[in-house]
């Protein structure tokens, strides 16, 4: 039987899976790479660092399969992240990250300064998107500036070593903020704003699309033969397909590294109030997405204080606490994104008491992640989207108690995948399709994707949750000026 391999670009790990046309995984292997730190707030690393994690992974994934079989591949990439490449395709410097909050003036600029950019592009700027960071380049590294000849996005720039093709596809580029959303091209308005040359940008695709054929040194390397590649997709795009999440009004809930909410849309629709991103779908129609950028951060960085890794033990006896927790959590350990928009926002713990326990911050932590996660919820309600239900992926889904505190908090049935391998397995469906295995990425989900649990909210307990939540969202205004005190 034919198989395909699926990539997830990561921020802490590269992940691959292969799978039959049936969408049964067949194996998976990972490596990671470092972020590098340099100043507060910034978070890079180095493209070279990407491709060779894969160069160690895919043997792993191969071992045992018949590399003959193998007929696609196909990308879910961490988006937003800024590579640059000079005239002889040599890395500028490391790439600017998603998560990295250094362009706040550039961010201000674009959205004090350019009238139109919601006009233009669909959606404001936020400090993680592309557009930003080449501002900032200009004016902080005007020598690395000079020398750009390529940009790309971190999946992009796979794909180009892989198979020579500059390309990107419309997800990912849509989180650029050079993109014209609606009309699915790049924004001529907003390269000239930022001093981006059009010959510096790749070809537009859509993600189901294929672009090229694998390099023979690399296929040969991997026991493969002709093997096709697709353009791939955004992390949350690719996610999005992995769950299924392709018509209009399904809702996809990722508890990631960062999260986010993100929700079909079959025709083009903006947030008016730049809160929410609005974005190009891997399906060929759109989406929206709010995305706050710590998640599974939170809790991770939370077991690290407590120098913990059970978190079975971690989070035992948690459930008593649910909807009567006298403790908050803010969970913007790096800033947040939706629907704040400020890279000054801290993370805090609020309402501690000599009684408090261990479970009960715990617990909070959870609880501070669903509320944000909730605050993109009510965007998009008061935006008049309705959401019915949410798919549930990303690592910390994996807790149980996390799912049904975002099921009460959120007030809508969680669904958990019977494939919980994210943006990797909607990057296998999508090669799928490039691959002519089946027609679209509609008729592949319908066929491949299934749900093994429902988590039903509970009235009760959602009901404490939404008096819990009246009081989160007074907890950030409240802080707002402190945080600049330091």
């Amino acid at each position: 039987m034919n198989t395909y391999i699926g990539v997830d670009l990561g921020t802490s790990a590269v992940k691959l899976l292969l799978a039959d046309e049936n969408g049964k995984v067949l194996s998976s292997a990972s490596e990671s790479y470092p972020v590098f730190y340099p100043h507060a707030g910034w978070s890079e690393q180095n493209p070279n660092d990407w491709l060779a994690a894969v160069e160690r992974a895919m043997p792993r994934l191969l071992h045992g399969f018949d590399g003959a079989c193998v007929r696609g591949i196909s990308f879910g990439g961490q988006m937003h992240g800024l590579v640059v490449l000079d005239e002889k395709d040599e890395v500028i410097r490391p790439c600017i990250l998603w998560n990295d909050g250094r362009t706040q003036a550039q961010t201000d600029y674009l959205n004090d300064k350019v009238k139109d950019i919601v006009k233009f592009t669909a959606n404001g700027a936020f400090a993680g998107f592309t557009a930003p960071k080449i501002l900032w380049l200009e004016e902080h590294e005007p020598e690395n500036f000079a020398r750009i000849s390529k940009i790309m996005l971190p999946k992009d720039y796979l794909i180009y070593k892989l198979t020579g093709a500059f390309v990107t596809d419309l997800s990912d580029a849509s989180g650029t903020l050079l993109l014209d959303v609606e009309n699915r091209n790049w924004s001529g308005d907003m390269l000239e704003i930022c001093h981006v040359k059009r010959d510096w940008l790749p070809e537009l695709k859509e993600s189901y699309e294929a672009v090229g054929d694998l390099k023979r040194c690399y296929a040969e390397k991997w026991g493969l033969t002709k093997v096709t590649v697709a353009a791939g997709a955004g992390d949350n795009a690719a996610a999005a397909t992995g769950t299924g999440n392709v018509k209009e009004g399904d809702c996809t809930i990722s508890l990631g590294t960062s999260g986010t909410v993100f929700i079909s849309r079959d025709k083009f629709i903006a947030d008016a109030g730049a809160q929410l991103h609005s974005f190009c779908h891997a399906n060929g129609r759109y989406h929206l997405m709010g995305c706050i950028l710590s998640a599974a951060a939170c809790y991770g960085w939370w077991t690290g204080v407590l120098q913990s890794d059970d978190n079975a033990r971690e989070q035992a006896g948690g459930e008593r606490y649910m909807g009567v927790n006298n403790v908050y959590f803010l969970p913007y350990l790096m800033g947040e994104r939706s629907p704040h928009n400020d890279v000054h926002a801290k993370g805090a713990f609020i309402g501690l008491r000599p009684d408090t326990t261990r479970t009960q911050m715990t617990v909070a932590v959870l609880e501070g992640v669903a509320f944000a996660l909730r605050d993109c919820i009510e965007v998009a309600r008061r935006g008049g989207t309705e959401i019915k239900s949410a798919r549930l992926c990303g690592g910390g889904a994996a807790s149980p108690l996390w799912r049904k505190i975002i099921a009460d908090v959120c007030g809508i049935p969680v669904e958990m995948p019977a494939v919980e391998q994210g943006p990797a397995y909607g990057a296998a469906i999508l090669a799928m399709v490039a691959c002519g295995a089946y027609k679209d990425v509609f008729e592949a989900t319908e066929k491949i994707v299934r749900v093994k649990e429902t988590i039903l909210p509970d009235a009760e307990i959602a009901k404490k949750y939404d008096e819990r939540y009246a009081v989160f969202t007074k907890l950030y205004p409240a802080l707002k000026s402190v945080e600049r005190l330091f």
